[in-house]
């Protein structure tokens, strides 16, 4: 694959449960790119472990890490969707303890050994295995916090690196979340060290020859699916004045390769971050774009 080639270090794919989104289980096609790759890592963005189970998502991604030659990773979130907790039998007034307890068993398989669990949302587990283990011992794991600082804390407090996913505003503004990550990683050290994890980035953005050409040729694709989200969720139509401004101060990185090079140098000095991830789908773009 040509982002294997000119040297793209991950490649995520999300997970949906929609008519409007293509994938719903990413394992699937991860696999497929990873016969046809050497070295980029491949993820998710993101494995909506709400309505999954911890250990199948576990067995799932050690399957593919043996595939990738110990390429895999997953990013665990909630996910902006709903449609799948009705869909495999979930409440949605369980919303949060379904993300708390799985999150929590998920983490305590990342030993690879012998699992003892017990919670509400699923049966317990005794001195359980999960098979096949890894060669490096554990899956690399995120977590996708969309604005939520008990998520950023309960990030930290597992020792999992805080994948940010910035979709509107000045990325800025995510700053005391930063903050508060690298302030609740000293808790979680033993007094002399701090834990040194990453933090990642997720925005939507596009790119062209220029500037102008990136923008029109996105606009429409990404109107369309702003107002479809929007008609469901009860938002007033997009205008084109509001997406120009994400493009200029927001969570939009569009245009040529030098503007959103240079927007994504600054979103990394100004919070610090150590991996930005650019999210490529926004709308139904065609192909040939």
């Amino acid at each position: 694959m040509l982002a294997d080639q000119v040297g793209v270090d991950a490649f995520g794919i999300g997970e949906h449960h929609r008519r409007d989104f293509a994938i719903s289980a990413p394992e699937l096609p991860l696999a497929a790119i990873a016969a046809r790759t050497e070295r980029i890592v491949l993820g998710t963005a993101v494995t909506v472990l709400s309505s999954d189970d911890p250990v199948r998502v576990y067995e799932k991604f050690a399957t593919l890490d043996a595939i990738s030659g110990g390429r895999a990773e997953v990013t665990l979130g909630r996910g902006s969707f709903t449609e799948s907790f009705p869909l495999f039998g979930f409440d949605l007034a369980d919303y949060e303890r379904l993300f708390s307890e799985k999150l929590d068993l998920f983490a305590r398989l990342q030993g690879e050994g012998r699992v003892s669990w017990q919670g509400t949302v699923r049966g317990p587990l005794t001195d359980a295995r999960v098979f096949p283990t890894t060669a490096r011992g554990s899956i690399p794991t995120w977590v996708g916090v969309g604005g939520s600082p008990e998520s950023v804390v309960r990030a930290a407090s597992y020792g999992f690196p805080l994948m940010l996913a910035i979709i509107g505003g000045d990325p800025a503004r995510f700053a005391p979340f930063t903050d508060l990550y690298r302030r609740a990683l000293t808790e979680v050290g033993d007094g002399d060290t701090t834990p040194d994890l990453p933090i990642g980035v997720h925005s939507p953005g596009f790119v062209a020859e220029t500037d102008d050409e990136a923008r029109e040729l996105l606009f429409p694709h990404y109107q369309a699916m702003r107002d479809r989200i929007g008609r469901e969720r009860g938002w007033p139509r997009g205008t084109r004045a509001q997406y120009d401004a994400e493009v200029d101060h927001g969570a939009l990185f569009v245009g040529s390769p030098e503007t959103v090079a240079q927007k994504i140098a600054t979103t990394v000095r100004t919070l610090g971050i150590q991996r930005f991830d650019l999210k490529y789908s926004n709308g139904a773009l065609p192909t040939s774009t």
